[in-house]
């Protein structure tokens, strides 16, 4: 197992990215405490989890306040006794050029992506530093190296992420903490369908412009799980600092 005996924090791990992810983790033998802001789904992440013999925590935290991030890792030091890997997964997404972009739009775009992989990473710091090693990834986007229409609030907040990752990669490396990020292309969540309503088009018509990539379809949270669990395993010992692409090839 790849992560075996390792504890992983994951934020926006109620649904998509973050509970495939959680699941993945918890399959290759990792204890898995999970963020959001849904006990709903929170608890059936934890049951699942449970179910296949892994162990689980369900944490009810927005990131983009203070006091919800320092108690989610708290809460899971408590549990768990360390962090090994952080996943700041969470974020919101609003189709609006920036004239109409509202300015609680753009920050919670902000604050859920940026802000809170921030925030996290603040806090979760210290205690990796202490025992000097850690795996920190962020979810950016494909978006996050180029501009996208109708999406200027969520290419700033992910394209800072990629830089950020740099940055905390410098400061962090001789401390034994990698920081990298995972750029999805367009992957089927509940977010993907969200945008098609937003935008007023039929699912058929946007899933359609969304597989138009080399590969020619729509990327799976599995997929993105598997490079999430790269990053996060000593597999990736020697990556920091970078920035993996997943989406078949449509930057390409």
């Amino acid at each position: 197992m790849r992560l075996e005996g390792k504890v992983a924090l994951i934020t926006g791990g109620t649904s998509g990215i973050g509970s495939a992810t959680a699941l993945r983790f918890a399959r290759e033998g990792a204890a898995v405490a999970i963020t959001g802001r849904n006990d709903e789904r929170g608890e059936q992440v934890v049951q699942s989890i449970a179910a296949e013999g892994g162990d689980a925590l369900f944490i009810r935290s927005d990131a983009r306040f203070a006091d919800d991030c320092r108690q989610a890792v708290d809460q899971t030091l408590e549990r768990f006794g360390k962090i090994d890997v952080l996943f700041n997964n969470a974020g919101v997404f609003h189709p609006k050029t920036l004239p109409e972009c509202t300015e609680e739009e753009w920050d919670e775009t902000i604050d859920s992506s940026l802000k809170g992989a921030f925030l996290m990473s603040k806090y979760v710091l210290p205690s990796m530093i202490e025992r000097g090693s850690g795996s920190i990834i962020h979810t950016s986007s494909g978006w996050g190296f180029q501009g996208g229409a109708g999406a200027a609030a969520y290419c700033a907040a992910k394209g800072g992420l990629v830089v950020m990752a740099k940055a905390m990669a410098i400061d962090h490396g001789p401390q034994g903490i990698r920081v990298n990020c995972v750029c999805p292309g367009d992957v089927l969540t509940p977010m993907l369908h969200e945008d098609a309503e937003k935008r007023g088009l039929s699912w058929e018509d946007y899933a359609a412009g969304a597989a138009d990539r080399p590969l020619g379809c729509i990327g799976t949270v599995e997929d993105i799980a598997n490079a999430v669990l790269y990053l996060a395993s000593d597999e990736a010992a020697f990556v920091t600092g970078e920035s993996l692409v997943v989406d078949g090839g449509g930057i390409a």
